[in-house]
């Protein structure tokens, strides 16, 4: 497998030519710079080298460049350059939802706004006039509600128009939105919205999900009881399932206040405007709260400049709302783009469904996950000979680290023209630090760079600066997009306890990183889920890749039992493909790591399992599977309702216990 350590340098996979590097936003923002602020930044390398070195310069051309919409201009761009504790735009107001309904380019009211696919067929389109109508009558019938600046509303809905709409008017409002998906169970959902006591709930009756159809009503019974602060309930007639007592209907209340005026209120930068939320996988999830502002430039800059979306182009994620991508999904329309909401099963009634979708909606950006090109990778799909992508130029990937394999798939059966995005970031900053943009080149196996504004380092555990070396990831200078504060952090112990202990003044992103001669990066894994094997240490997704390559292994888990007590096993926990023998493959699966990685991570043994226990948003447990092995109470280690399957803790339970069932 050719990767960043293998001697020379790897595969080149992709690289633009001048003249689409010419017809890119960036290039337009690279000559604005140069015609507007006197900079002659010829290429990538010299952007984000300036990006990091001058944040005032950046982040200010990047609000005059999109055109921000400030109601009161700031007094400056960034006051105290520290971390935590930095003011961006002191001073300044506006509103998310007007840079997403504001009139521009692609943005007329006959322009395509949205596109809605069901996995059953259930589909919708609208276009800007329609959207702006819509959140125009639902941001009254909130209002009507009660619901004003500084509330919440909450949503436990899927990837649907009304779930962007409902946001959307929230935000119009000064409101705070927060959202589950509704796949989520009771005490799960819970955990998160008791927590922010949000004044409307806007809900589901029901979803579909793999060719079935689940009632959520009584969910929404259980959830409403403990929600005593709660003035109203919206809910949406989404799958037919019937009604809810007391509960006011989406339609009607759409219908009764169409025609009403839309307008936007003027909050500060800072004004949170949605909550997001940890894994919750040791104790309730913390509340990340982003605010308008952040978002606004941020948005701008991902999808405007590393992404190059614009009119004209479709922006397509698969994800569910209890995701940050759905987030960043919603920032397409700050761009004009036309986005390209999914709500079911990416592999029902087969893996080709998204595909079928990129090709009538004719996809210009085609996000997914990294284990969703493996799956298509081990099912030997070939989407380009079987659909029309002609339209797609970028690939995104996200989740966790895409293999080798991966990218070559992807560059063999969708497309060599197609750029490869993989990114990495996180609900703590709702973005990506690390991706691609449309003038750098995609090397197999590697995130292309660190993006415009973000100041990423590998750093030794003592702060040492690393090059060619594993490290932490880190970013030594703040983002705009970095969390306004936790919820229910008064003092802000727990904001600082999770980025800024280890590293005082330094964000430490919890990621092992690499970062080349290229200026290119590799994940090596969760750094707090770290294997170390006689002094050599090694992030879980080189062994990921290595384990899983093998089509007979659907999913794996590798956990080291070492601790402070001393060395202990290394353990690889493998769910085998029907059919597949774990006699037949251990001989090779040991071959293999021990020729691609090194003899010391070989496991000691290697175990079955039914399946890989995830959080909800699809992790894999690392950490709290090793703290159960360790002989931690189960319920201490981790919050099973946090969990998307929380039978598949079982077997590990019963390993600590002494039992191999």
């Amino acid at each position: 497998m050719t990767s960043s350590t293998d001697a020379g340098q790897p595969e080149l996979l992709w690289q633009p030519t001048p003249e689409q590097v010419a017809a890119t936003r960036i290039a337009e923002f690279r000559e604005w710079l140069r015609a507007e602020r006197g900079l002659e930044l010829p290429d990538y390398r010299a952007l984000q080298e300036w990006s990091v070195s001058d944040l005032s310069g950046f982040w200010g051309a990047v609000a005059d460049f999109f055109e921000v919409a400030f109601h009161e201009r700031p007094q400056r761009v960034l006051e105290a350059e520290v971390m935590p504790g930095a003011r961006w735009f002191p001073g300044a107001t506006l509103n998310y939802a007007e840079h997403a309904l504001r009139s521009g380019p692609g943005k007329a009211d006959g322009d395509p706004a949205v596109v809605f696919a069901r996995e059953d067929g259930v589909g919708a389109e609208l276009d800007f006039g329609e959207l702006r109508a819509r959140v125009a009558a639902m941001r009254a019938a909130f209002a009507e509600l009660g619901v004003g600046r500084g509330d919440r509303v909450a949503a436990l809905a899927p990837n649907c128009p009304e779930a962007l709409i409902a946001f959307l008017a929230a935000a119009s409002l000064g409101a705070t939105w927060s959202s589950c998906s509704p796949d989520f169970g009771v005490r799960a959902v819970a955990d998160r919205f008791v927590q922010i006591e949000p004044t409307v709930l806007v809900a589901v009756d029901g979803y579909v999900y793999g060719g079935r159809t689940f009632d959520i009503r009584s969910t929404l019974e259980e959830l409403r009881a403990q929600l005593p602060n709660l003035a109203a309930t919206v809910l949406v007639d989404y799958v037919g399932a019937g009604g809810l007592a007391g509960a006011h209907d989406w339609s009607g209340l759409l219908e009764r206040h169409r025609g009403a005026e839309l307008a936007f209120e003027p909050v500060p930068f800072d004004h949170p405007l949605w909550v997001l939320y940890s894994s919750g996988t040791t104790g309730l999830p913390k509340g990340i709260v982003h605010g308008h502002g952040g978002m606004v430039l941020e948005q701008l800059k991902a999808i405007g400049l590393h992404a190059d979306l614009g009119p004209g182009d479709t922006f397509f994620w698969f994800t569910t709302t209890g995701w940050m991508m759905w987030n960043f999904l919603v920032g397409g329309l700050l761009t004009g783009a036309r986005l390209l909401l999914f709500d079911g099963s990416p592999g029902y009634p087969s893996l080709s469904a998204l595909w079928e979708l990129a090709e009538r909606y004719r996809v210009t950006y085609f996000g997914t996950s990294a284990p969703f090109v493996q799956s298509c990778l081990k099912k030997e799909l070939r989407p380009a000979e079987s659909f029309d992508l002609g339209a797609l130029r970028t690939l995104g990937s996200t989740g966790s680290p895409l293999s080798a394999d991966g990218f070559r798939w992807i560059a063999e059966h969708v497309g060599a023209d197609v750029q490869i995005a993989s990114v990495s970031g996180g609900t703590d900053l709702c973005t990506a630090i690390v991706g691609a943009a449309p003038d750098v080149p995609v090397w197999l196996g590697e995130i292309s760079c660190p993006l415009l504004g973000a100041a990423v380092e590998s750093y030794s555990e003592d702060g040492t600066p690393l090059h060619g070396e594993v490290g932490e990831l880190v970013l030594t200078k703040p983002m705009p997009t970095m969390p306004v504060f936790f919820w229910n952090d008064p003092d802000g112990s727990r904001l600082r306890e999770a980025y800024f202990d280890t590293y005082p003044g330094i964000w430490r992103h919890g990621d092992w990183i690499e970062i080349t001669e290229r200026g290119s990066l590799v994940i090596h894994g969760r750094s707090d889920s770290t294997l170390n094997r006689g002094g050599i240490r090694m992030g879980t997704a080189e062994f990921y890749r290595v384990v899983e390559a093998l089509d007979e292994v659907a999913d794996s888990l590798v956990i080291d039992t070492s601790g402070a007590s001393g060395e202990g096993e290394l353990l690889c926990f493998l769910v085998l493909s029907p059919g597949a023998r774990l006699d037949d493959l251990e001989p090779e699966l040991r071959g293999r790591l021990r020729d691609q990685l090194s003899p010391r991570h070989v496991p000691n043994r290697f175990l079955l399992i039914d399946e890989v226990p995830q959080t909800l948003n699809g992790k894999k447990l690392e950490v709290p599977v090793k703290k159960i092995l360790a002989g931690a109470d189960p319920d201490r280690a981790v919050s099973r309702d946090a969990l998307r399957n929380p039978a598949a803790l079982n077997p590990f339970v019963q390993l600590a216990r002494g039992s191999d069932g």
